[in-house]
């Protein structure tokens, strides 16, 4: 079992995820863990769109690396806007 940590954030932000983590039945810790284990990281995306390439037998050239970069970097603009 992991030892407990603190974060420090705004007031703003906690109340915020106390919110989200009432509304889905669950505690702060809770929603963090599931937050941070569902967004991927740098190294994961780019993992996963290396073996998606090889399956749709697409070589993974720099071109279509460039390629994915900008299609998340849409991604993230559009979440972004989202929350807003």
């Amino acid at each position: 079992m992991s030892k407990p940590t603190s974060i420090k954030t705004s007031e703003e932000v906690r109340d915020r995820l106390r919110i989200l983590a009432d509304e889905r039945g669950t505690t702060i810790t809770e929603l963090l863990e599931e937050l941070a284990s569902r967004e991927l990281t740098e190294s994961e995306r780019e993992r996963r769109a290396f073996e998606a390439a090889r399956e749709l037998g697409i070589e993974y050239s720099e071109q279509v690396q460039q390629v994915g970069q900008d299609a998340w970097a849409r991604i993230r603009a559009h979440q972004g806007d989202a929350a807003a």
